[in-house]
């Protein structure tokens, strides 16, 4: 069995599976966008095809004035009596809650709230018929650790008292907490280190599932700090045995694009699990990288790929889009005009910690060309649409049709932080428009095509889209959008198809 980590490249951090016979589900933390937590279906680990999100209605999902990187936080899928449950955090938007369904390509329930607080929340159904949350102290425990509590899973009603577990193994922000059950033993996985390059995962075991907990011996098991390797800031992972008995682990990690900065955000990893005197070890105890052949391993299980360009045929948008908090449905439309995407000039601009005229969808390849045919014309300098490639608020940067002394140009605008400068604009003619967004490891490019020509109008570094200078928990999304910039607007773009091609470096 070949791994080809990352089994999700982009920004797929938190990662959780469950197994239903030979089929598996993982689902991963979404943040500020909309709809909320996607759901991926695989047969062998490997190969996965996203089929539909957890929270894809504003009751499930208020997202309105949050701050980049707030929003959904480390969900957490799990399967019983032929029910699927996925508990996640929608920080400072309600807190802890779950949603259930039958069916995890469909509609889920209406949110069910809980009152343990904390992050990182997960529930196991043990043999007895209890049900634990299990989840990490925040700034309202007296000690940071794993806390837990018993619910009733129909209602959500707390049946317990929160009580404290286990502290970790000293590391900061002991959090992500799994509970689970092998042979005699219950033991907890936990994420230590914090979500940077110190991060960790270590484990302990009891013969309760309220402990006392000890520490496995050669903890962590696993981290790649002070590594050298592709593959850095591994944690945040989820156990399971898969339909032949293998044990594997899900969990994120970073890849650098050049060194000391990552844009793709936090991804998905798989390594293999073995067992030894009843502790668990991660890839033999070795390091993971990015191609392994592992054994035993699943028949291979590919699905068929999704064509590279999106010709917005459909009556809804693809799986991959998504839109920055919860958006406003005269915003956009697939139907206006049939096999276009339309986005309302809104007021509303990619700076502010609203809901603006937005599709995007992540940045998955250090290589990679996005690109987009618009038809739009602008009545005044107010008025924008095209691509953005953004990491958040304040910072991104655009390639965009608007109206320079009143000609009708395209030009370049560069966001970092405080700074908004204008970089590059030329005029341009009437018609559609090929707007384009060039990456590679060090740089990303901006143009258009003009007569069949490919032109360059600015480039800006990469590093002002990554994680180490802009913070936060998220990656890179390539992305449509228009605007009016604070003005009130009737005005429309109207985008024809939308291509998103990997370079030469498939990962």
């Amino acid at each position: 069995m070949r791994i080809n980590n990352p089994i999700l490249p982009g920004f797929y951090p938190d990662p959780s599976v469950c197994r239903v016979g030979s089929d598996y589900y993982l689902v991963n933390s979404s943040f500020e966008y909309f709809p909320g937590v996607p759901v991926f279906h695989s047969r062998d680990l490997v190969n996965w095809r996203q089929i539909g999100h957890c929270l894809t209605r504003d009751s499930q999902l208020p997202l309105g004035g949050l701050k980049c990187s707030d929003g959904i936080y480390a969900p957490t899928i799990r399967h019983h009596n032929g029910r699927f449950y996925m508990i996640t955090t929608n920080v400072l938007g309600g807190g802890n809650f779950y949603v259930s369904t039958d069916d995890p390509a469909g509609e889920w329930s209406e949110p069910i709230w809980i009152k343990q607080r904390g992050i990182d929340p997960s529930l196991f159904f043990d043999d007895d018929g209890k049900v634990y949350m299990t989840g990490n102290g925040t700034l309202w425990a007296p000690v940071r650790g794993v806390y837990q509590s018993e619910l009733n899973i129909e209602t959500g009603e707390q049946l317990t008292e929160t009580v404290f577990v286990w502290p970790g193994t000293g590391g900061s922000y002991p959090e992500a907490p799994h509970l689970f059950k092998r042979g005699g033993y219950y033991y907890l996985i936990v994420a230590e280190g914090g979500t940077a390059d110190c991060h960790m995962v270590t484990a302990a075991r009891s013969r309760s599932p309220y402990g006392p907990f000890e520490s496995c011996p050669h903890n962590p098991v696993l981290t790649h700090r002070s590594l050298t390797n592709p593959i850095q800031a591994t944690g945040h992972a989820d156990f399971f045995e898969d339909h032949c008995g293998n044990w594997w682990a899900v969990f994120l990690g970073i890849r650098y694009a050049e060194f000391g900065f990552h844009n793709l955000g936090r991804e998905t990893f798989l390594a293999p699990v073995t067992w030894v005197d009843d502790w668990p070890v991660v890839n033999g105890g070795a390091r993971v990288l990015p191609e392994m052949d592992v054994e035993p391993g699943l028949p291979p299980h590919p699905w068929p790929g999704e064509a590279a360009r999106d010709d917005f045929d459909a009556d809804r948008l693809r799986f991959c889009w998504v839109h920055l908090r919860n958006p406003r449905e005269e915003d956009w439309s697939l139907s206006e005009r049939p096999g276009w995407l339309r986005l309302r000039c809104s007021p509303v601009t990619l700076h502010d910690l609203d809901s603006p005229a937005f599709v995007g969808r992540r940045q998955q390849h250090f290589e990679c060309r996005a690109a987009a045919l618009v038809d739009f014309q602008p009545r005044n300098e107010s008025e924008e649409a095209g691509l953005t490639a953004m990491i958040d608020n304040r910072f991104h940067c655009e390639v965009a049709v608007t109206e320079r002394g009143g000609t009708r140009a395209v030009t370049v605008r560069r966001t970092v932080g405080a700074l908004k400068v204008e970089v590059a604009a030329e005029p341009i003619g009437e018609g559609p428009v090929e707007l384009w967004i060039a990456a590679d490891r060090t740089s990303y490019s901006f143009g258009y095509v003009a007569d069949g020509e490919s032109r360059t109008l600015a480039e800006s570094k990469l590093r002002f889209l990554s994680t180490e200078v802009a913070g936060g928990y998220t990656g890179v999304m390539l992305g449509l959008y228009a605007s009016a910039k604070g003005h009130p607007s009737e005005n429309a773009a109207f985008f024809d198809w939308f291509d998103y091609l990997s370079g030469c470096e498939n990962k």
